[in-house]
């Protein structure tokens, strides 16, 4: 696989964001609700695009000195080739330069591949959300330091 082309990405992005939120998850969030999102106050997303199709999102809200990750996918015939770490790193790279310090986000404690590349980051769990997913599923309260995600420690 070649090297991921990461960019910024604005509210006319929102459709390509969409589709990719589909193929992550059973319930994927709408282009107009994406829109919003990163057309609002600390807003933020990221696209990456390997050999000219994108392939992974990243959607953030940033109050600085914080931000939270919202949601990150990765196309499946693109998964475990490194492209969910480099969108994470580009992400505390930029939100760093922007005043923040930490990141949080949440995510569902049955999902062993993401917990393993969250804690891999320097993702510390903080809390449970019992049944926070569907009425069914924990959720895991997490947080790190931009400079530990972006690889700077």
């Amino acid at each position: 696989m070649s090297a991921p082309v990461i960019r910024r990405a604005g509210p006319e992005a929102a459709e390509a964001i969409a589709a990719l939120h589909a193929l992550s998850f059973a319930d994927a969030w709408s282009a107009p609700s994406i829109a919003r999102l990163i057309g609002g106050p600390g807003g933020f997303a990221l696209i990456a695009a390997v050999e000219g199709r994108d392939a992974g999102f990243a959607l953030l809200q940033c109050v600085p000195p914080e931000a939270e990750l919202l949601s990150i996918g990765v196309d499946p015939a693109r998964r475990r080739h490194g492209l969910g770490r480099a969108l994470l790193a580009h992400a505390a790279r930029d939100l760093a330069a922007g005043g923040s310090a930490v990141m949080f986000l949440d995510v569902a404690a049955d999902n062993d591949p993401a917990l393993a590349l969250y804690r891999a980051l320097g993702f510390q769990d903080m809390s449970r959300r019992p049944r926070y997913y569907g009425g069914k599923t924990d959720a895991i309260v997490m947080q790190a330091g931009l400079a530990s995600i972006a690889g700077e420690t």
